[in-house]
């Protein structure tokens, strides 16, 4: 049967077998010890800044702090950000962005 011939009931088995059978042909990826020293680097700073930033007001501090968490919850995805790009993500909920400059020319 090809794929357009298959019941509903037929696809949704499918999928669960493939998935099921790359869960168990997964490899386990191993973390070296400097890499686990800098994920708990990370992670302790990600944590401190989201944890000073509660009190902070702004536009920009609900969307810094939304990336902050993001950046927790994907940690073990392969891409990471670079340490300047992890940088900026820290100070993200403290620093206010650049004010946009208009052509008014009011006096």
């Amino acid at each position: 049967m090809t794929r357009s011939n298959l019941t509903p009931l037929q696809e949704a088995e499918a999928r669960r077998l493939a998935t099921q059978e790359a869960k168990a042909n997964k490899v386990q990826r191993e973390f070296s010890e400097e890499e686990k020293a800098l994920r708990k680097d990370r992670v302790a700073k990600a944590k401190d800044a989201l944890a000073r930033s509660v009190g902070v007001k702004g536009d920009h501090v609900a969307s810094a702090r939304q990336a902050l968490k993001t950046y927790l919850q994907r940690l073990n995805e392969p891409k990471q950000p670079d340490e300047a790009a992890f940088e900026a993500l820290l100070e993200a909920p403290f620093k206010a962005p650049p004010k946009k400059k208009t052509n008014d020319r009011r006096f």
